[in-house]
């Protein structure tokens, strides 16, 4: 389905949007978080900043992040099988940045699968660069992770003019 990139809404994560976020992340990672594991991120984690993002009342995508001192660490970030391929990652990553430096941060980091290339396109796009490996840190098959990290100060006026 298009999407209008103009009439996207971003809000805080609910208890109520996680059946949505669990349905979602089933569809986009092989070893998916659980309906336990976000609502101890929204209840438990002081650290944690999750965002939703809706198109005409509906959650198609949501990101989170722990924010930690000067640092925002991407938890996950994913899109809806149904619109996917319309740059709304470009919209979900740029909208957790914007986030991130309200509430401080300079600098955010991020896993990432070696074999996500698509992944990987999209943080290089937002300043990301790799700067080590995580060995085994995937448990679905044991593939390493690339650690990336991207400076935010710097980052946000070029990645607000994509």
């Amino acid at each position: 389905m298009k999407v209008d990139v103009n009439t996207l809404v971003y809000r805080s994560m609910t208890m109520a949007d996680i059946p949505h976020i669990v349905s979602i992340e089933q569809e986009a990672f092989s070893s998916p978080w659980t309906t336990e594991a976000f609502t101890n991120e929204l209840t438990n984690n002081l650290f944690a900043r999750y965002m939703i993002m809706e198109y005409e009342g509906q959650v198609i995508g949501y990101g989170g992040m722990w924010i930690i001192m000067d640092e925002a660490h991407v938890t996950n970030i994913a899109v809806q099988v149904d619109y996917r391929g319309q740059g709304l990652g470009n919209c979900l990553l740029g909208e957790l940045q914007r986030t991130a430096v309200f509430f401080g941060a300079v600098k955010m980091t991020l896993e990432v699968r070696p074999s996500n290339e698509i992944a990987q396109r999209l943080y290089r796009k937002y300043g990301f660069e790799p700067a080590g490996i995580r060995p085994r840190y995937y448990s679905d098959n044991n593939e390493d992770a690339l650690i990336m990290w991207a400076v935010l100060e710097h980052e946000q006026s070029k990645a607000g003019e994509q």
